[in-house]
């Protein structure tokens, strides 16, 4: 018997979203679209003098999975280098595509294995790990360039 693709923690976690706000001064801003599903994210970051997300804000319109994704993700980002969400979100990818066998080392991601075989949820799973990925980069650059 599989497990189901929604279930009560998904279903909390797309309801308690954290940073659930735009920031009003952001040093970057992304958004990402799913064609697949037509979910949609948008993550402002302010990182520190060191690169990491100091502050997060987040608009995410999305099915349950990708508000769930983005749950998790905004729960563990602030604080995070660069090179710790670009890895994550490689290793999701990888995980949700079948090239490795274990979810990512990111607390909850395992809640998503019902999704695996299912593989027009996953560019919504993957959505906030890539915006929230870019983001940081290019406030890393803006902030270098400003120097």
């Amino acid at each position: 018997m599989t497990a189901p693709l929604y279930n009560t923690t998904i279903l909390r976690l797309a309801a308690t979203i954290p940073f659930h706000e735009r920031l009003p001064d952001p040093m970057a801003s992304v958004e990402k679209r799913s064609p697949v599903c037509g979910s949609r994210v948008a993550v402002d970051v302010i990182v520190d003098e060191a690169g990491r997300i100091a502050r997060l804000g987040m608009q995410i319109r999305a099915c349950a999975l990708g508000q769930a994704s983005a749950s998790l993700m905004g729960a563990h980002a602030v604080g995070r280098s660069h090179d710790e969400l670009t890895a994550v979100r490689d290793a999701l990818t990888a995980w949700l595509a079948g090239e490795r066998d274990t979810p990512p080392d990111w607390p909850g991601l395992d809640i998503f294995a019902p999704a695996l075989p299912h593989s027009a949820r996953h560019p919504s799973i993957r959505l906030a790990f890539e915006a929230v990925a870019d983001a940081v980069a290019e406030a890393i650059a803006r902030h270098e360039d400003a120097a």
